[in-house]
């Protein structure tokens, strides 16, 4: 009996500008202007997007939601408890060299079970974020 775990395949090009068109897509229609950020599993960049209007810093809090989401393997908007004083990753946002944002808006994105990848969303209120964030991987998840 072999024990070789095949690895998923890493999450695409294609699939990353999906994941940017859903989100952009779901935020556009409730008339909300968004930066969206796609990272592989190792943290580099693989697709963004930043809507004209859309507030500059979104660009920033999209990519640190992104790589938030991935570094820990769970949702940003599940996080934003656990860095309140007396939470078990208080320290962590200023722990590292790259930082950590726990605003809800970045979501880590599976395959098979496995993280290939995470999306970050930014320009919305923080439950607008995470919302087209999860809507993004859900729809890639129907592909």
């Amino acid at each position: 009996m072999s024990t070789t775990t095949i690895a998923p395949a890493p999450l695409s090009t294609q699939e990353a500008e999906a994941l940017v068109e859903a989100a952009r897509v779901a935020a556009e229609e409730t008339g909300v202007t968004v930066a969206v950020t796609v990272l592989d599993a190792g943290g580099h960049l693989l697709a963004f997007r930043r809507d004209d209007r859309a507030v500059l810093i979104a660009g920033e809090t999209s990519t640190r939601k992104a790589y938030t989401a991935l570094q820990l393997n769970a949702p940003t908007a599940d996080l934003v408890d656990a860095v309140q004083p007396g939470g078990p990753f208080h320290t962590l946002p200023t722990a590292l060299d790259r930082p950590l944002l726990f605003i809800a808006g970045g979501v880590p994105v599976h395959r098979d079970g496995r993280l290939v990848g995470a999306i970050g969303v930014g320009g919305g209120a923080p439950e607008q974020d995470h919302g087209f964030a999860t809507l993004a991987v859900e729809s890639l998840a129907g592909r």
